[in-house]
């Protein structure tokens, strides 16, 4: 380094309510993706900062959970309001550290309010209900609790919605958060961390501890937390769930996806065509909703080939920071070049590379890639199979509608899909029929909102809770029944028999 240089800045945990370096000596690079430069050292903490940190939130969740349910509302409006005023401020954390485009940031944390807005009705997510005279004399009411820390570990792709999916609901019920974020793009955390201060949440109960494998192994062995919250690949996700659970954990954790688009030959080519351009490269395809794979039923398949490729030249790819840009690059050397070598593989397998994202160039070190698109991919090549998460388009061939479900249902993962048609009755055969979480009619990335909730079937979800909305509350919240009698003193008896109503 030299004279010159920048010198990385030290990315540090949130605990307490304030900024806390870290103690165990350990640190991870964070990269500037659009130019290849290290700009931060994030710590990585060790099983006793883990053990401080929880120690902390436990204490602050036996008096969170006292608060009144207005006051929890009215700090979750409170942050909604600061994360709104910010949202330029978070975006270019955002790009600076992930590497999507600005307008891509904002509608990732547009969706992330989504969440804050939906916190902010606890005062009716949680009531309860009462049977008055369940039996003579008796009444029967249930209540819904928070389960005390609970823990959330998200990924890289959305370094803030994601977060927002867990923190919101898991604080207004009235449970202390701690936050593992991905290392490789960390202080979009604490950004959140520090509005959620500001707003007036208490010290402890949310914290920010950034680390590897071995923070993760720490959480989710922690007797003191309650429940662990996951996003990311099938088999990391697979990995939390079985380890917490042995550890008598809930716990959601949401894997990977390989989502198909299903066009009929009745469809809109050139809506389904923008639409598969939109989904597979927004976000340089590291998304878990993006469409990956192309299903073209019968004659269909050539016009629409023909569509997507003649809009790619004009997508503009780019460093995010640069507004006329379409597309950044993706988050680590390692990533692009796992990325490239599946266009190599499909190439060799006998796809067609109609458009060859490697042979774009672009100035200085980046981690950019271009846009691919492969034609005539079968079921047996490594591009179909994996989840690539980059900016490849398969389109697959297939003659009928049939077909085009078997390829669906058969799939290992049943994260999203789409089919796009002018045809009701084939849509609605579709919703009932597909054999996946989240399903789009003439709609690419079925991202329910906030209201409703998220997640997949098959291997893109273990746990049978859902993200976020009312599954979110039910996660983070265990009901109890409570059965009461106030009797008339003058009549108490003993009755050995058992409780019935007379």
């Amino acid at each position: 380094m030299t004279d010159t240089a920048i010198k990385p800045a030290i990315i540090s945990h949130w605990i307490n309510g304030r900024p806390t370096p870290g103690t165990s000596g350990r640190s991870a690079k964070v990269y500037n993706p659009a130019t290849g430069e290290v700009q931060g050292l994030v710590d990585l903490a060790s099983v006793e900062e883990i053990d401080a940190a929880v120690a902390q939130a436990t204490a602050a969740a036996k008096t969170w959970r006292l608060v009144p349910l207005s006051k929890r509302a009215e700090i979750m409006f409170r942050f909604r309001a600061l994360i709104d005023a910010r949202r330029d401020d978070l975006a270019r954390i955002l790009t600076r550290e992930h590497g999507k485009v600005h307008a891509d940031a904002l509608g990732e944390i547009a969706r992330g309010i989504e969440n804050v807005d939906f916190a902010c009705g606890i005062p009716t997510l949680l009531r309860g209900g009462y049977s008055e005279g369940a039996s003579t004399g008796v009444d029967v009411y249930s209540i819904q609790q928070p389960l005390g820390v609970v823990a959330g570990i998200t990924p890289f792709n959305f370094p803030a919605m994601v977060p927002l999916w867990m923190i919101c609901n898991a604080l207004a019920c009235g449970n202390a958060f701690i936050l593992k974020p991905s290392e490789k793009d960390p202080s979009a955390s604490l950004f959140i961390a520090e509005l959620l201060g500001q707003a007036g949440i208490p010290e402890g109960v949310f914290t920010v501890i950034h680390g590897d494998k071995v923070a993760v192994d720490a959480l989710l062995e922690h007797p003191d937390i309650a429940a662990v919250s996951f996003v990311g690949s099938t088999p990391i996700a697979r990995y939390i769930y079985q380890k917490g659970t042995e550890h008598g954990k809930r716990v959601q954790a949401l894997g990977g996806a390989k989502n198909h688009m299903l066009v009929l030959p009745d469809a809109d080519v050139n809506m389904a065509a923008d639409a598969a351009v939109s989904a597979a490269y927004g976000s340089a395809g590291e998304r878990c909703m993006a469409i990956s794979v192309v299903l073209a039923v019968g004659d269909v398949g050539d016009e629409l080939v023909n569509a997507i490729s003649s809009r790619l030249p004009a997508l503009k790819v780019g460093p995010g920071s640069d507004p006329q840009n379409e597309m950044g690059p993706l988050i680590s050397r390692e990533h692009r070049d796992r990325v490239a070598g599946y266009i190599a593989s499909a190439e060799a397998q006998g796809a067609t590379v109609v458009v060859d994202g490697r042979t774009q160039q672009f100035d200085g070190n980046g981690f950019f890639l271009g846009v691919s698109l492969l034609d005539h991919v079968k079921e047996h090549m490594d591009a179909y199979r994996d989840e690539i998460f980059g900016p490849v388009l398969c389109v697959v061939r297939v003659p009928s509608y049939e077909e085009g479900l078997r390829l669906i249902n058969e799939n290992e993962y049943g994260n999203g899909t789409a089919i796009f048609t002018r045809d009701g009755g084939a849509a609605r055969q579709f919703q009932f029929e597909c054999q996946v979480g989240m399903v789009g009619i003439n709609v690419p990335i079925p991202v329910p909102v906030a209201y409703y909730s998220f997640g997949g079937w098959k291997a893109s979800l273990f746990g049978d809770t859902h993200m976020y909305g009312p599954e979110g509350i039910k996660f983070y919240t265990r009901s109890k029944v409570i059965t009461s009698r106030w009797p008339d003193p003058a009549k108490s008896q003993i009755d050995l028999g058992f409780p019935q109503n007379r």
